[in-house]
């Protein structure tokens, strides 16, 4: 379980990233951040593994206060995962992967085992492990930044806007992926992101959040969508607009999913039809 109890963090110009933030994410629970920038998603993050601190609050993994704990050794037991993968470009893959674990005292056998099982686990071919990063594709290399935040085998995964610099089609799969592996691991997840649609597509609860951590709205996706706590999360999902005001148009191939504007949406399943 991971505690935010009245967080605030104020950098020494003044500027106010996050104000009197408090949230409980309960342990095996995928949680996502949304928000656009300024909103202080990526700061509350990065209080969990403390590479940033709070000015004041606190928060707590399991009853314990992150401060007490040494930071190297609390990130070593916390996957992370970041947009630019962050992957050392004179490692190769697999030596990448195996990085905690060697740090954590394995041998290098052990670690290049563990290294060649979790790229096997996210979905990647065995046959690219001694190639380097500037080798592979966009969503490859968050395949294996995904591998290297599993490798020590952590009971909390952060993930910090890890699909954003992917095109569509890999981000989709790469959701796909994230959803799979959750069902699989059951991990505690914080995951930030701007893309509503992404936060509904893979969130057990959402957090929107306005500026300087100010929480919006706070529910599962369907109690967000049913029930938009003010205008401004009305706006953010798109319950204003009328792009979430669905509705089923029959064509000559079979039944659609239209918005209020009239655009395809999707297909509707057989077994979905009225």
């Amino acid at each position: 379980m991971i505690e935010f109890r009245g967080v605030s963090k104020r950098y020494p110009d003044g500027t106010v990233a996050v104000r009197d933030f408090s949230l409980t994410i309960a342990a095996h629970e995928v949680v996502v951040l949304v928000g656009s920038s300024g909103s202080g998603k990526t700061t509350l993050l990065r209080m969990v593994n403390r590479m940033t601190d709070p000015t004041s609050g606190q928060v707590l993994i399991d009853g314990n206060d992150v401060a007490t704990q040494k930071a190297v050794a609390l990130r070593r037991r916390i996957g992370y995962v970041m947009q630019n993968t962050g992957l050392m470009p004179h490692f190769t893959i697999a030596e990448n992967i195996a990085t905690v674990p060697r740090l954590t005292g394995r041998t290098r056998r052990e670690s290049r085992s563990r290294a060649l099982e979790l790229m096997a686990t996210v979905g990647l071919d065995l046959a690219i492990a001694d190639r380097h990063p500037g080798q592979l594709s966009g969503g490859q290399a968050q395949r294996v930044g995904v591998a290297r935040a599993l490798a020590a085998e952590p009971n909390i995964l952060l993930m910090d806007e890890p699909f954003g610099a992917v095109d569509p089609i890999v981000r989709a799969d790469l959701q796909r992926e994230l959803i799979r592996l959750q069902q699989e691991l059951d991990k505690t997840v914080v995951f930030v992101t701007h893309d509503i649609d992404e936060a509904f597509l893979l969130g057990d609860r959402i957090v929107i959040l306005e500026n300087e951590g100010v929480v919006a709205q706070a529910g599962t996706p369907n109690e967000i969508i049913e029930s938009p706590a003010n205008d401004f999360v009305a706006a953010l999902t798109g319950t204003t607009d009328g792009s979430r005001a669905l509705r089923i148009r029959r064509t000559a191939t079979g039944a659609v999913v239209v918005d209020a504007s009239g655009r395809t949406r999707g297909v509707l399943d057989e077994d979905d039809r009225p």
